[in-house]
């Protein structure tokens, strides 16, 4: 049987062990200091005003002198842009920064029919309400199977009252109109502090599934 292959050399140590680990950790975050590695950059205070552009090692006299860090907060401009702040404070900014961003807001498709009775229109309506205050658009589509295009003001005038019934909580981004067999209307929500709930107690789930999904079968009865 072959001998396994072992390794003649001396192995790591382990303090070199840990300053490599230590090291893979620091290099997550922005540089700062010592490896920051232009020649020039320009600095700002901890509060954003501008110090000016100078050498890097000027830079990190004025960081030393100030018993703080330098920190490159925007690698790519021309010169790279650092702050003088402490680093555990730069961290717990971010974090506040980040916390406090407004999610990304979604379009939510709500289906109609033209003669859809008035319960069901309700319930649209009602889910509809709980996308708005929760900050999402809305898009009102409404399909006409064949035979309904005969009475196309019919459609219109279900989609109008979908608005309507909507108007306390967005505003329409188009009139309806409709385009061969389709009317589709965007519904964006009025400011946060304008929202209110009319047709729902409460609010209800945050990002809870729109009709998207659902399909339309192209019944010509």
């Amino acid at each position: 049987m072959a001998t396994p292959y072992r390794p003649s050399g001396p192995r790591p140590k382990p303090s070199n062990l840990n300053q490599r680990r230590d090291q893979r950790k620091e290099d997550k975050g922005p540089r700062r200091n010592d490896r920051i590695r232009a020649t020039e950059v320009r600095v700002l205070t901890a509060k954003g005003e501008m110090v000016g552009i100078m050498p890097t090692l000027r830079a990190l006299d004025l960081a030393r002198e100030a018993g703080v860090d330098l920190i490159e907060i925007s690698a790519n401009a021309q010169p790279p842009v650092c702050k003088l702040i402490e680093y555990g404070k730069f961290l717990y900014e971010e974090a506040k920064k980040h916390k406090h961003q407004k999610p990304a807001s979604k379009v939510k498709e709500i289906k109609l029919r033209p003669r859809i009775d008035v319960h069901d229109l309700m319930i649209k309506v009602r889910r509809a309400e709980n996308f708005l205050y929760h900050g999402h658009k809305v898009k009102l589509l409404l399909q006409y199977r064949y035979r309904e295009l005969e009475h196309p003001e019919i459609g219109v005038d279900t989609i109008t009252r979908a608005i309507q019934e909507l108007a306390h909580i967005s505003t329409h981004d188009n009139e309806p109109k409709r385009n061969g067999r389709t009317i589709i209307v965007g519904l964006t929500p009025v400011q946060q502090n304008r929202r209110k709930l009319v047709h729902n107690a409460a609010p209800g789930e945050e990002d809870g599934e729109d009709d998207s999904a659902e399909t339309d079968g192209d019944e010509q009865g």
